[in-house]
């Protein structure tokens, strides 16, 4: 993956433009209650739901950036993106078991960059994120990962249950961490093809890709704490898969 400048862009027409060009969009925030035929064509080219539009108040915008944004900012990606296909396919050559990361609705850049970091040195063939809802990739989750979300595939896609559903078609197990079971971690089999899923911050895994799982698994909690970051959670169950395959 090559690196790229994280880049925010604003003007209607520049955030057009950026579409027209292919460019890798993050995310375009869009002045709520805006009207006009501009606005209308930068809808008119994103109903398609492949971009993550968020409508915000104005002060939000003047607080992304200091000039005439015109209603509309966008900041594009300092990565570019796999498709699931072509990542599955190609971990599936291989002779190691492949090993995928499932992020649902992780909030944190920072957070999303120490996954990140962790993933690529535990040997994670792809991390998939959802087009809508997740934490974007910034400059904050480029350092936190300290350079490693240049060296492993990231992919978006409309929902993690179409994931799950390719995942399970390909022969890759699902495995859910979540309190929300008996079933420790560590007696769990992670040494066939893997796919785990980690949820959001405070809420967890939604309910609905929760049920899709094949097995769900929790680390023991001794404190009075109920649960970690989930980015030291997602180290803890990533190295129990390296160990289980050593």
């Amino acid at each position: 993956m090559k690196e790229k400048e994280t880049t925010t862009i604003y003007g209607i027409r520049a955030v057009i433009e950026a579409i027209q060009n292919n460019e890798t969009i993050d995310k375009i925030y869009v002045q709520k209650g805006l009207s006009g035929q501009l606005i209308q064509e930068l809808q008119q080219k994103t109903k398609s739901g492949e971009y993550n539009l968020s409508y915000v108040p104005v002060e939000k915008l003047n607080r992304l950036v200091k000039g005439n944004h015109q209603g509309v900012v966008a900041k594009i990606s300092p990565v570019s993106f796999s498709t699931i296909e072509e990542i599955v396919e190609k971990a599936l050559e291989k002779e190691t078991a492949p090993l995928f990361l499932l992020l649902d609705q992780i909030d944190d850049v920072r957070n999303f960059g120490a996954i990140i970091r962790t993933a690529e040195c535990c040997g994670v063939d792809g991390i998939i994120i959802p087009k809508k809802g997740g934490a974007p990739v910034t400059a904050d989750t480029v350092k936190t990962s300290a350079g490693a979300i240049f060296n492993i595939p990231l992919i978006k896609v409309d929902h993690i249950k179409d994931a799950i559903y390719y995942m399970q078609a390909s022969g890759i197990k699902v495995v859910a961490a979540t309190e929300k079971t008996d079933a420790l971690l560590y007696s769990t089999d992670l040494t066939q093809p893997l796919a785990l899923i980690m949820g959001n911050e405070g809420k967890g895994i939604s309910d609905s890709v929760l049920k899709l799982a094949d097995e769900k698994a929790k680390l023991p909690m001794e404190g009075s704490i109920g649960s970690l970051n989930v980015s030291v959670a997602c180290g803890a169950f990533l190295y129990e898969v390296v160990r289980q395959r050593l």
